[in-house]
C-alpha cells in the first residue's frame, strides 16, 4: 500500500461527507497501524488539513489493532467462511467491495443502539447541529 493510494481514499472519504453536507470533520479520529503510508507527512498533513485527528498504533502492541482484528474476524465470519468457495482474487475482491458497502451502510450495528451507520451518522449530525451557536 502507498501513500498515494492512502490520500486518494482519504480524499474520496472527505469528498463524499462533503457532498453529503458534512463539512466539517472536527472530533474524527483516524486509527491506523504505523506503516509509512499513515505517518507520512503528506498524509498526517492532509488529515489534520480537513479537521481529523491522527492515530497511530504502536509498533509491535497487537492491542492497537484490536479494533481492527475484530472487524476482520467478523469478515471472515459473516463473508469469507460461508461464501466460498472463492473462484480467484478478483472474486474474493468483488464480493468484500459489496460487502464493506453492506456493513457501512445497512447493516445494523448493536453498539451503535441497533442503526445502521448511517442513521447514527444522521442522528450524531442532527444532535450536533441543534448545539451549534448561532450568530
Amino acid at each position: 500500500m502507498t501513500t498515494d493510494l492512502v490520500l486518494d481514499c482519504l480524499e474520496h472519504a472527505i469528498w463524499t461527507r462533503g457532498r453529503d453536507g458534512i463539512e466539517d470533520l472536527t472530533g474524527l479520529v483516524h486509527h491506523t497501524d504505523a506503516g509509512s503510508q499513515y505517518t507520512s507527512f503528506a498524509f498526517t498533513s492532509r488529515l489534520i488539513d480537513a479537521g481529523v485527528d491522527p492515530s497511530v498504533g504502536s509498533v509491535g502492541d497487537a492491542y492497537d489493532n484490536a479494533l481492527a482484528e475484530s472487524q476482520i474476524g467478523i469478515y471472515k465470519t459473516e463473508l469469507i467462511r460461508p461464501g466460498g468457495p472463492w473462484r480467484d482474487v478478483e472474486h474474493v475482491e468483488l464480493v468484500t467491495l459489496s460487502w464493506v458497502a453492506w456493513f457501512n451502510t445497512e447493516r445494523t450495528h448493536e453498539t451503535i443502539d441497533d442503526l445502521t451507520p448511517i442513521q447514527a451518522e444522521e442522528v450524531h449530525y442532527a444532535a450536533r447541529n441543534r448545539l451549534r451557536p448561532t450568530g
